[in-house]
């Protein structure tokens, strides 16, 4: 039986909608339940502005505490049933290699839905939807390859160590990448047997809605698979405190995952992985790199999705006596950018996702005009005849490493310029806030590289950007720093975060 506001949004196509984008396929979003979509109990109306044109791009229900209880009921019948859980190995493989081949025959819906709502390129390969079909494959060949241990033990007793399902895991992602960053939760929770409850961001649920049509479609059985749209205020938050959820594994802001560690404290102490913020350092010397090739790297990663990357290198690190020709070179990439609809191919820049960010962005960027911090390009609006939310790339120079915009996360494109003497000073500015996600260093010497490593305490790449496609690129796992996280993500390892070390020991005297 449906209610109102799901007739409402099935009725009311894109096209329909006086002012509204047409962004195609139709897709009521509602939540997906045992297998269809199902009427939310939330009477509360979520407006979805499309951040190209700053118009309506659809509308979704706030969601409930029903909706939850109702979605992991779900799941939990799923996963008791033995439905997937104890699935032959063949079958799950099977199963998500077909759900590889979905993802990559819907890439352009996929990409699409994600520009209309957040705004990241379509042309933008970076976490597309492409990749995402890659990463799934990845888990897909790991489905027989999870192992235990068995250890020596003395002629009385034979002790051995299972890798079991955690059960139900809840799933909540981030706007910035929507089809990518579901894909990495949902592939290793579906290898490791479990079953999910997703939440996606109330900026971009339609991607994850259709990954779990496709999901279904691909043989994954109903109610392995759940997608809870709606506010973290309401779906979150009772996701985080549900006492039926085993494992919460969460990206976002670390004022929100420590939220998350809050609500496992007050419930049933679930498992809780969370990938939070970062002010990640891109540090380069002066010592023979080459200053072109890391200029156009570092310049090229903060135009990815327009700096909504919690990966960014945000603070660039330079050996004073190249800041000037390093800044030259950034500024005249930045030049180079294509600002336009996300929707357009030829577009390379496209808006930040939400109003709500653009006036977040351009408040930390007006605090630094204020204060006097010089903007050598950029530092206002644009576009403001198309109605986004469009946002010049910005790059501050002689930035103070304890300013704001040197210490909090912006998630947009502004680049704090730092400039260091020696080794010394550039590890004691790289460790200096309270984040530790990813550090980039660019020498040509690697005995540098190799100090940097030692003396700085996040995950390191030096003289690259991250790992990408098949090889490292989806089997690397990564572990977050400080206040930047906490639990192991992606590879093997990161497969391992989604089961639980299950102790047997047999006496046989």
């Amino acid at each position: 039986m449906k209610n109102a506001n799901v007739e409402r949004l099935e009725s009311r196509t894109a096209s329909e909608q006086r002012g509204t984008e047409r962004v195609p396929p139709k897709l009521a979003v509602a939540p997906f339940l045992d297998g269809g979509l199902s009427a939310s109990q939330s009477e509360r109306i979520v407006d979805v502005m499309n951040p190209s044109t700053g118009r309506l791009c659809l509308q979704l229900a706030a969601g409930s505490d029903a909706d939850v209880d109702r979605a992991v009921a779900s799941a939990r019948k799923a996963f008791d049933d033995g439905r997937w859980s104890e699935a032959a190995p063949s079958v799950r493989k099977q199963a998500l290699h077909r759900f590889a081949d979905l993802i990559t025959a819907h890439a352009k819906e996929l990409d699409a839905l994600d520009a209309a709502e957040m705004g990241k390129p379509v042309q933008e390969g970076f976490a597309s939807a492409a990749v995402a079909a890659g990463l799934m494959r990845f888990h897909a060949e790991a489905v027989d390859k999870l192992l235990g241990d068995v250890y020596t033990s003395d002629k009385n007793s034979f002790v051995l160590q299972r890798l079991v399902p955690r059960g139900v895991v809840a799933a909540l992602v981030p706007w910035n990448f929507p089809t990518f960053v579901a894909a990495l939760k949902i592939a290793p929770a579906l290898v490791a047997g479990n079953s999910v409850v997703l939440k996606p961001s109330e900026l971009s649920s339609r991607s994850s809605l259709r990954l779990a049509q496709l999901a279904l479609e691909a043989g994954i059985p109903a109610g392995v698979l759940n997608v809870v749209p709606g506010l973290g205020e309401t779906v979150g938050r009772a996701l985080g405190l549900h006492g039926d959820v085993d494992m919460l594994t969460f990206t976002g802001s670390t004022a929100a995952g420590k939220l998350m560690l809050q609500y496992s404290g007050q419930s049933n102490m679930k498992v809780v992985m969370a990938e939070c913020g970062g002010k990640c350092p891109q540090i380069v010397f002066d010592d023979g790199v080459d200053l072109d090739v890391a200029s156009d790297r570092i310049a090229r990663q903060l135009l990815v999705n327009q700096g909504q990357v919690c990966s960014v290198g945000s603070r660039l690190l330079v050996q004073r006596s190249v800041q000037d020709r390093v800044v030259d070179k950034i500024v005249s990439r930045f030049e180079q950018i294509v600002m336009g609809d996300a929707l357009d191919p030829k577009t390379t820049f496209g808006p930040v996702a939400s109003e709500k960010q653009c006036a977040r962005v351009m408040q930390y960027i007006e605090g630094a005009q204020r204060e006097g911090i010089q903007a050598v390009i950029g530092g206002r609006r644009a576009r403001l005849d198309a109605g986004g939310y469009f946002i010049e790339p910005t790059l501050f120079r002689d930035v103070a490493p304890n300013s704001r915009i040197a210490q909090e996360e912006i998630f947009g494109p502004v680049l704090s310029v730092i400039p260091f003497e020696d080794e010394a000073e550039a590890i004691r500015i790289a460790n200096g806030t309270m984040y530790g996600l990813v550090s980039y260093v660019w020498s040509a010497n690697i005995s540098t590289g190799m100090r940097m490593m030692k003396g700085i305490r996040s995950s390191i790449r030096i003289n690259a950007t991250g790992p990408v496609g098949e090889g490292s690129g989806y089997a690397a796992s990564y572990e977050p720093a400080a206040q930047s996280g906490i639990g192991t993500e992606s590879g093997m390892k990161g497969i391992e975060s989604y089961l639980r070390r299950q102790l047997v020991s047999f006496s046989h005297a």
